[in-house]
């Protein structure tokens, strides 16, 4: 199993647009894309410099070659979305992890 982590810092002055946005309409077409079998949204727990509220949204998918193909076919166009809305008021960065037990 691979997790798509997205973490995200964003500013207080567009905070509550993003969460609606994220939660309503980002998160699930991402999930529509049928490239992923489920997504959840994390606070992280520490105070940031810059400031804002950083998040991570984890989605869960298949395979790496499921994520190649989103990477391709979906990603940018959701990218692009995002950066039209929220601009420099959002700070995002993307790691890839492999499941490897859970107890």
């Amino acid at each position: 199993m691979i997790i798509y982590n997205v973490t995200t810092n964003i500013h207080e002055s567009v905070h509550e647009k993003w969460m609606i946005w994220m939660q309503h309409k980002h998160i699930p077409e991402v999930l529509a894309t049928g490239k992923f079998s489920s997504a959840r949204m994390v606070r992280v727990l520490i105070e940031e410099e810059m400031g804002g509220t950083t998040y991570s949204v984890q989605y869960t998918t298949d395979s790496k070659a499921t994520l190649e193909k989103y990477y391709q076919e979906d990603a940018p166009k959701l990218r692009d979305e995002a950066m039209q809305l929220f601009g420099d008021k959002m700070l995002s960065f993307r790691t890839e992890l492999e499941l490897i037990s859970e107890h």
